[in-house]
């Protein structure tokens, strides 16, 4: 591993004061080093306290705009061997470390650069990058050849503010990896080995020296010895799975030279499998050619593969013409209509010569040139990513015609959407939509190449329950439509994560089972699955009439309570009422005739009293 970390740059203004340069840090009061375009400082190392000893000793530079020159930094350290110090048969990790953009190709005019960048090593004696302010920033396109050429993976640890730009970066350079790098850096360690780990969990083929006559077609066997056509990588491996591609190859044209070599290789590997193709162009119509054919203006020609080879001296399509006749008018059919108020246009399209008034277009290294006018050939047409129609088509006059399953103004554009299927068989897993062969998400949360991995999405633990019931219960429906192995592809582990995403559901026994989702680096599934599910228990038959006991008591005893309670109530209501009416009550004070008393007095007549 080679750590590349940037703070400083070498793009000097042509007015800028000397003084200015070698003490570039003169308005925020602090020393920093001149400003200088890369050193070298400690080779490779197994010598760890030596490497923090150099980093800690180093000073860094300051910009005086706010692009930075990495993109030189780099050339260099992969392509300076010897002085990093890189084994020829390992695997190399180059991490490059910035909190800025850099400066690419062309930038350098601004400053009267205009040599571009050779991707050559310039360190001098003190290990020095020599060429900054003579030769150009590289290009993409030298960084990826260079880092091919040395089997080296690119790691952009950067931080937030540009993340989005070094990430754009890495889509047009193959085998690279983008991660955020946090403000103090601490975070360092974590990101390249997630990084590492998904570099080497992908295998992906990259082609060089593949002729232009040539169009190659891909087919993946991943994981499962599932086929997926159109594909040149694989994901999500681990140590021992074995993968493997189908090349097909197919001409467009002749080259001069017949044979020709090109190489397919993976990337960050030196392996490589060199092939040579030879090109068979020659017709077996040429073994029945017709010397001194009447069809060719009375035997002024041989007459092969349909068309006429005219004896020297004799010119046209039918050798009807003999070398020197000239007609004006002739040479007026040559060439195509006046625009308004405008010259006639070339004769011939200037691409061919006029020959008994019809254009005779002239051979190409390029490819071939036809048309009354000479006006179409076979190699002027849009190119994408470097290969004429995308090497989908065939380009016709100017304009590509795609194959069958290929479609747009350069044939970059897929009509196939068996790329876009989900395992479950959805086109793009329900979350987002099939362009050009190629899953758009707009599930938020969604990535991954068919937007299958989305551990946030609503439905991701609806998705998983067929898989644990299939896969960890051996039940479902999966089970008995025996796809549970094609299409669940997930490690389930008996273990408990806090950082997934929990489940819940019921089984067929009522039972709620519990697990959780997570995706680790590379992408994988893990479904951990708790191991006891909650089932309901049955009822206990002495606790059940204990229960019906006591609530027959109990309700016996209330409606009791609630009697005593009424009746209570009413006699109270009576008992005041009558109160009531008796206070009201006025009673009169006359004498009752009927009534006699209780006592009754007699006088006795005979009764003589002693005195």
């Amino acid at each position: 591993i080679y750590y590349l970390t940037l703070k400083y740059h070498r793009f000097v203004r042509h007015n800028q004061p000397r003084r200015h340069v070698q003490v570039n840090c003169i308005f925020i009061n602090t020393t920093c080093l001149p400003q200088f375009g890369y050193k070298h400082v400690l080779s490779l190392t197994e010598e760890v306290g030596r490497f923090t000893e150099e980093v800690k000793k180093q000073m860094v530079s300051r910009n005086r705009d706010a692009p930075e020159g990495g993109f030189d930094a780099i050339i260099q350290a992969a392509v300076c061997k010897e002085q990093i110090g890189w084994r020829p048969d390992a695997s190399h990790l180059l991490i490059f470390t910035s909190d800025a953009k850099t400066h690419v190709a062309l930038d350098g005019r601004l400053a009267g650069i205009v040599q571009p960048n050779d991707g050559r090593c310039h360190l001098n004696s003190d290990n020095m990058y020599s060429k900054s302010t003579t030769m150009d920033y590289p290009s993409l396109a030298l960084i990826t050849e260079k880092m091919s050429e040395n089997n080296i993976n690119l790691i952009f640890a950067v931080t937030n503010p540009v993340v989005a730009l070094y990430q754009n970066y890495s889509e047009l350079i193959p085998g690279t990896t983008v991660g955020t790098l946090s403000n103090d850096s601490g975070n360092v360690i974590q990101l390249i080995l997630k990084a590492y780990k998904k570099i080497r969990s992908k295998v992906e083929l990259e082609l060089q020296g593949v002729p232009e006559e040539l169009s190659l077609s891909f087919n993946a066997t991943c994981l499962n010895g599932e086929v997926i056509p159109g594909f040149k990588s694989c994901s999500g491996l681990k140590i021992g799975d074995t993968v493997s591609f189908s090349v097909e190859a197919r001409a467009r044209g002749c080259p001069s030279k017949k044979k020709k070599t090109f190489i397919i290789k993976p990337v960050g590997f030196k392996d490589a499998l060199s092939i040579t193709v030879t090109f068979e162009c020659d017709c077996k119509c040429q073994a029945k050619a017709q010397p001194d054919s009447p069809k060719c203006s009375n035997g002024n020609g041989t007459f092969e593969c349909g068309i006429c080879l005219c004896h020297p001296g004799r010119l046209g399509p039918h050798c009807e013409c003999a070398e020197g006749d000239y007609n004006p008018m002739a040479q007026d059919r040559c060439s195509g209509p006046a625009g308004s108020g405008g010259p006639q246009s070339a004769i011939c399209s200037g691409r061919g010569d006029c020959v008994c008034g019809q254009c005779v277009c002239h051979s190409s290294d390029f490819g071939k040139v036809w048309g009354k006018l000479c006006e179409c050939d076979d190699f002027n047409c849009l190119r994408y990513k470097g290969e004429l129609c995308s090497g989908h088509g065939v380009c016709n006059c100017g304009f590509c015609q795609c194959a069958p399953d290929w479609q747009g103004e350069n044939c970059n554009c897929s009509r196939r959407t068996d790329t876009c299927m989900s395992s479950l068989g959805l086109l793009c897993s329900g979350r987002g939509q099939c362009v050009c062969g190629a899953c758009e998400c707009t599930q938020p949360g969604a990535y991954g190449a068919t937007c299958d991995k989305c551990p946030t999405c609503p439905d991701a633990c609806t998705m998983k329950k067929e898989c644990v019931e299939c896969k960890h219960f051996k039940r479902g429906k999966l089970i008995e439509d025996k796809t549970c192995s094609r299409i669940c592809k997930d490690e389930i582990v008996l273990l408990h994560d806090t950082n997934a995403v929990n489940c819940t559901y019921k089984d067929e026994n009522d039972c709620v089972e519990r697990f959780q989702y997570y995706e680790d680096a590379s992408g994988k599934s893990i479904l951990f699955v708790v191991k006891e599910p909650d089932c309901p228990k049955g009822p206990d038959i002495l606790v059940v009439l204990l229960s019906v006991a006591g609530a027959i008591l109990f309700l016996g005893l209330a409606a009791l309570l609630i009697w005593k309670l009424l009746v209570t109530i009413h006699d109270r209501r009576e008992f005041a009422k009558f109160e009531e009416e008796r206070a009201r009550a006025k009673w009169e004070t006359g004498h009752n005739p009927l009534y006699k008393g209780a006592t009754s007095t007699f006088t006795n007549i005979t009764y003589r009293g002693k005195d």
